[in-house]
């Protein structure tokens, strides 16, 4: 009898520290229990969206302010399109700013990074407000692609420059 009360305050620790882990989970992995945030979505076009996924963040300057929501092709232009859901308080966004595919670090994560445009009402700007595209866009930047791009120039320099060696000697 003089177990059980121990027993019982035990398990009610073990259930609160696995509690703690998975709300620890998803704060880390980004996910929230609570989405009651009045969000408005707007969409962006990009020749290549690399590795980018759903829930990606979406940043300004480093300050997260939405997540990506949807990724889809655009079936007449068979091109990427990216559906962003940004936070309400974040409204002033310009119709000039320019939206673009980022990587936190040399293999991290990928991102949207906005870069916000200038706003002028008498030159025609406006705030981008739901269903907007932005019409401004940088796609991912493929590092495979660099590297054959990078691997590829140097053998052909190579080549170019034993081909001038060889030129001059047999001149």
């Amino acid at each position: 009898m003089k177990y059980i009360k121990a027993e019982i305050l035990v398990g009610l620790f073990v259930l609160l520290g696995i509690l703690a882990s998975v709300v620890l989970a998803l704060k880390v992995a980004g996910l929230v229990l609570d989405s009651n945030t009045a969000t408005y979505r707007v969409y962006a076009k990009f020749e290549n969206i690399g590795s980018l996924r759903i829930r990606a963040p979406v940043r300004i300057g480093g300050v997260l302010i939405g997540r990506v929501t949807n990724i889809s092709l655009d079936n007449e232009t068979l091109t990427p399109v990216v559906e962003l859901s940004i936070e309400n308080q974040y409204n002033k966004l310009s119709s000039e700013s320019k939206a673009s595919i980022q990587t936190a670090g040399i293999i991290g994560e990928q991102y949207i990074s906005i870069t916000p445009g200038f706003y002028d009402e008498d030159m025609g700007s406006t705030y981008l407000k739901e269903g907007d595209h932005f019409v401004d866009t940088g796609s991912a930047i493929v590092l495979e692609d660099l590297i054959s791009k990078f691997v590829f120039n140097s053998s052909q320099d190579k080549k170019d420059s034993d081909a001038k060696e060889e030129k001059t000697v047999t001149e």
